[in-house]
């Protein structure tokens, strides 16, 4: 089975040509929609139905500029064009993945963190604001994998594996208000739901520039209870291949040695997320 999957852009989205390239050389059938090729503008020859794909990637960048907040813009088009396409989505449990500006949409349009029942699932209850620092953040970052199974796109990735994967964003900060604070990071405990957290070199949790952004918790990346939506700043398709690394050329492609045996060491630290959801669909 080669998975079809739908790699959404529009204007201002970026890296859609990377992502479309991580999910091609794994042998899936990806390929690059445009928004208005969902929602019939454009001529017959070229239109697409959402439900012919098995996943839906939406790609980082600025998608309409990020004016209003950064994924509000993408996000009030998905729900307005294509909002009871994107609920039966949800429903047949096909993946969706958010990256960078793809995770701010998702928070936008409620899918993230999704608690509640399926009507619930338009309401908003986090945000992605600006980065404490109040300036665009571009570094190398350090994630810690703290899932316990339920996401099915890092299942391939041990517990507590730190990886280094690339960010770039100005409104990276995870946050919740002061109201749903400490019942949401309690939710999000219960349910498994934290997938990746920023940390030093140690392991440990710190604050800038280790936690670029100052998001609540050192909170990276979540997926949504079922483990079917998963969202994260960093960029994994910046690091699919071992050579995108900044510090490969330094230590001569033995980056951490023997630390990547379990995906090879000619594969970056962003490899296994594409692998996993490819995996879990040539299984569904």
């Amino acid at each position: 089975m080669n998975p079809k999957i739908c790699i959404l852009r529009i204007e201002g989205t970026n890296c859609e040509q990377e992502t479309f390239l991580a999910f091609h050389l794994l042998g899936a059938l990806a390929e690059l929609v445009h928004l208005k090729q969902l929602t019939g503008a454009v001529q017959e020859c070229d239109r697409r139905q959402l439900e012919e794909y098995d996943a839906l990637v939406i790609p980082g960048g600025f998608s309409s500029g990020d004016y209003i907040r950064a994924g509000a813009i993408l996000a009030a088009r998905i729900k307005g064009a294509l909002g009871d396409e994107i609920a039966a989505f949800i429903r047949a449990e096909k993946p969706i993945l958010g990256i960078c500006n793809g995770f701010q949409v998702l928070v936008e349009m409620g899918l993230l963190p999704g608690f509640g029942g399926p009507d619930e699932l338009d309401v908003q209850q986090a945000a992605l604001t600006t980065n404490d620092s109040a300036r665009f953040e571009c570094r190398p970052t350090l994630i810690k994998h703290e899932n316990n199974g339920t996401c099915i796109f890092t299942r391939g990735i041990p517990k507590d594996r730190i990886l280094r994967i690339p960010s770039a964003h100005a409104e990276g900060k995870f946050y919740f208000d002061d109201r749903s604070r400490d019942r949401y990071l309690r939710l999000l405990e219960k349910n498994d739901q934290i997938v990746f957290r920023y940390v030093d070199p140690q392991g440990n949790y710190a604050s800038y520039p280790w936690n670029l952004n100052g998001s609540l918790s050192n909170i990276a990346g979540i997926c949504n209870p079922a483990g079917t939506i998963f969202g994260l700043m960093p960029h994994p398709e910046r690091a699919f291949h071992a050579v995108m690394d900044s510090e490969w050329p330094r230590e001569s492609g033995q980056r951490r040695a023997g630390e990547l045996a379990s995906w090879g060491e000619a594969h970056g630290d962003g490899y296994p997320i594409f692998e996993a959801v490819l995996a879990y669909l040539r299984r569904s």
